[in-house]
């Protein structure tokens, strides 16, 4: 039993003043390495916003050649019931 009484304190501190200190520094790290994006992550996501870019480039073309060519497109596909694509 004086092992007990001998760890209480001890563990009382613990709790009270070094548990709560590691559980927010933990969770404070935690959330700045998820907020920073890592020099590949950004250079992926260049690389992405790039081919976003020249699809949207992509579309516009071929919309103004449909528009030119076949005026009528917008509306059949809007009529084109979704079963049959």
């Amino acid at each position: 039993m004086q092992f007990w009484q001998f760890m209480f304190v001890p563990t009382i501190l613990f709790l009270v003043i070094v548990a709560p200190i590691w559980i927010t520094m933990h969770y404070r790290s935690v959330r700045r390495s998820s907020q920073s994006l890592t020099a590949t992550d950004r250079q992926d996501m260049e690389e992405l916003l790039a081919t976003v870019d020249k699809l949207t480039d992509r579309i516009g073309a071929l919309e103004t050649i449909l528009d030119a060519d076949h005026r009528t497109w917008r509306e059949q596909t809007d009529r084109q019931p979704r079963g049959e694509e």
